[in-house]
């Protein structure tokens, strides 16, 4: 036998990853024994008694489905179950859009959000400004897999100011003069509501001005989002902000996520959306990127998966299992704002020095609490209470049995440590 030769993917070709940071600090809680423990880093909604919860009306269509007798595991086609992106169409952009009615809207189904951020920014780093520099803005904080999916495309980011330390909101002029600032044309990724992780969204009336900066310097925008209708518990207040450019006439891509506001995390349900501007040759437009689109999806996945699209599809074409859906919604939502509002007022009863005001001022799943890498590190250690070092936490992993501790380790930790 030869002498085995040496790999050709060595240390210095291929250095060792580190772990991502999320599901490293989900596996140290999993290890952790001390019964009392928190997860305040799980990006999933949990009940009062710190469960999954299966959503009752995915339930109900779960047992339409089961009891179909010409139910069959055949491919769907590349783009997608065809009643499952029409419905999703007109959940994010309305039934009544204009855009639907003209035709200047093409949907494929994808591998859940990820997947549709993914092929939306595949589909702009091989068509988009091909003749020139292209550079994607996200938000200071964004998601973290946004700047992993944006560079394995090859596309370069940078980032726009955000949120405010000081004010625990929204740094709006800092939004503003930087977008006004990119290169013409550059790509500005928008979270459409329950912004990840800080939880801080624009007004109405900011969104417009945001509209206006990016119309004016002939950005490209590309909305994620994750929350619709998990965020407020309303559907039509969550989408208004993509619905608002729709109505300007900006061609632009939304990612859509269906894991938190269906609670299907794992069946892996998503779309994604190109709208162009309206023209008379929109509806050509939409049928040459509709087919790129496809290629793209095809060299990827080939088809998507139905289980998942299947549910959602069942149920945003009944009227009544959609209603029931909405109060799903409103139960999830309703669970996170009581949580949001038992905090702040335990941490505001409790003397914890700071204003805790932003903690209802927020919305959706995440919160920025405003607590230092160090004051995290600590609290983790002594309380065994875990968040991500940036101080975000999940308001789906309080409930009314553990947010009074929480609230005391939290004072105990801003008192103590500095």
């Amino acid at each position: 036998m030869a002498s085995p030769k040496p790999s050709a993917f060595a240390a210095s070709v291929v250095p060792k990853a580190p772990e991502d940071p999320l599901f490293g600090l989900m596996a140290a809680y999993r290890a952790d024994p001390f019964d009392k423990k928190v997860d305040l880093g799980i990006g999933a909604y949990r009940d009062d008694h710190a469960k999954p919860w299966v959503l009752p009306v995915v339930k109900k269509a779960d047992e339409i489905l089961r009891q179909d007798p010409d139910l069959n595991h055949e491919y769907l086609p590349i783009a997608g179950l065809a009643n499952f992106t029409s419905a999703s169409q007109k959940l994010i952009l309305g039934a009544d859009s204009p855009v639907i009615a003209e035709k200047r809207v093409t949907s494929l189904q994808t591998i859940s959000g990820t997947g549709a951020v993914h092929l939306g920014a595949l589909f702009l780093s091989k068509f988009y400004n091909t003749k020139g520099d292209k550079e994607v803005y996200f938000s200071n904080p964004t998601w973290a897999n946004h700047q992993q999916i944006f560079s394995n495309v090859h596309l370069p980011f940078k980032t726009y100011p955000y949120f405010s330390t000081q004010t625990r909101g929204l740094d709006f002029d800092g939004m503003i003069a930087a977008i006004k600032a990119a290169p013409e044309g550059s790509i500005i990724l928008l979270h459409a509501c329950a912004h990840n992780p800080t939880g801080v969204d624009p007004t109405q009336e900011q969104w417009k001005a945001i509209a206006e900066v990016i119309r004016a310097r002939n950005h490209f925008p590309f909305f994620d989002t994750a929350y619709q209708g998990f965020a407020s518990g309303d559907l039509n207040r969550d989408a208004w902000a993509i619905r608002y450019f729709a109505s300007q006439g900006f061609e632009m891509v939304v990612a859509q996520s269906y894991a938190k506001n269906f609670g299907l995390y794992g069946e892996r349900a998503g779309c994604f959306h190109f709208i162009t501007s309206p023209g008379s040759d929109a509806v050509d437009t939409v049928s040459r990127v509709d087919s790129q689109l496809k290629i793209l999806q095809r060299s990827e996945i080939s088809n998507p998966p139905a289980y998942g699209a299947r549910i959602v599809a069942l149920v945003l074409n009944d009227a009544a299992l959609f209603a029931e859906w909405e109060e799903n919604l409103r139960t999830m939502s309703g669970r996170i704002i009581e949580m949001r509002k038992a905090l702040r007022s335990k941490l505001e009863a409790a003397g914890t020095p700071g204003s805790w005001n932003h903690i209802t001022d927020q919305i959706g799943m995440f919160s920025f609490t405003g607590l230092s890498e160090k004051q995290v590190l600590a609290i983790r250690e002594h309380a065994h209470v875990y968040m991500t070092k940036n101080g975000r936490i999940s308001m789906a992993g309080l409930n009314t049995n553990n947010v009074a501790y929480v609230a005391q380790a939290i004072d105990k930790v801003v008192k103590e440590v500095q």
